[in-house]
């Protein structure tokens, strides 16, 4: 009997790649000793720690807002300047939503189509494709001042949703709101994520926000920053809910607080 020859797929290449980078600013003061991290495509990845241990600043390194003093930072396997070559895109969505006040949510959400050059047409069939997305399309002539908090964010999102991007960089974008708007908009960023097949690099300070989101957390500590800990979340999606009264929720969110216990401690113990 002839035999077929196994089919060799290619390892997948990884959609992030921290390599030994690290920052120093210029007073001297080290926000990162060198960190090294990877990402696989898809991975919903959350970056967790006390103030200055240098989750926005790794964050920010890669995207492309700041550049490492030493080590690389690719994407695709291509250097963060070099996005464009490997025919993806990233969006970034910050604390705030930044909005432009005086602008309709619809013209807040095309401006990037905008400066791009994006035909007017094809522009506003985007525009109105990630409103539904976020829950927002009965609101595109709403001006953000008449919008909820987490109405302003959920335009954010759509905004950043409008470029279509493969890897989503968030920093810390739902810590101003009250709790159960929060928790509506965990459960809508996964489906997000899920329906759109992204990978997302996510920041915050709420342990149990990680635990429900993440695939992984990626445990920091400050002065210098640092990695010190990586904990999987080895759990099913779809999570709801539900999942968050769990022993084992409860057992993810005992060993993070742990961790950063002792990160906090060390943190202490630099500045004494």
């Amino acid at each position: 009997m002839i035999r077929e020859p196994a089919t060799v797929l290619a390892p997948a290449v990884p959609a992030v790649e921290v390599l030994s980078a690290h920052k120093t600013y210029p007073n001297g003061t080290v926000a990162l000793q060198p960190v090294d991290l990877t990402i696989a495509e898809g991975e919903f990845v959350t970056l967790l720690g006390p103030s200055g241990c240098g989750k926005s600043t790794l964050l920010k390194m890669v995207a492309g807002l700041l550049d490492p003093t030493d080590g690389r930072l690719l994407l695709w396997r291509k250097p963060v300047a070099q996005l464009d070559a490997t025919g993806r895109k990233l969006a970034f969505v910050f604390q705030s939503p930044t909005l432009m006040p005086w602008a309709s949510v619809q013209a807040n959400v095309r401006l990037p189509l905008d400066l791009a050059g994006v035909p007017r047409a094809e522009a506003d069939g985007r525009v109105a494709d990630a409103l539904a997305l976020v829950g927002l399309a009965k609101f595109a002539q709403a001006l953000p001042r008449n919008l909820s908090g987490g109405m302003q964010m959920r335009v954010s999102i759509a905004r950043s949703l409008v470029v279509q991007p493969q890897l989503l960089l968030m920093d810390e974008p739902f810590g101003a709101l009250d709790e159960i708007t929060r928790h509506r908009l965990d459960a809508d960023l996964l489906d997000l994520w899920r329906s759109k097949k992204l990978t997302v690099v996510f920041v915050t300070h709420s342990i149990h926000e990680a635990v429900f989101l993440s695939n992984r957390v990626i445990m920091m500590a400050a002065r210098p920053g640092r990695i010190v800990e990586e904990v999987v979340i080895d759990e099913p999606y779809p999570r709801t809910p539900d999942f968050m009264v769990t022993p084992r929720f409860a057992a993810y969110a005992k060993r993070l607080q742990d961790s950063l216990l002792r990160a906090s401690q060390e943190n202490e113990e630099a500045l004494s």
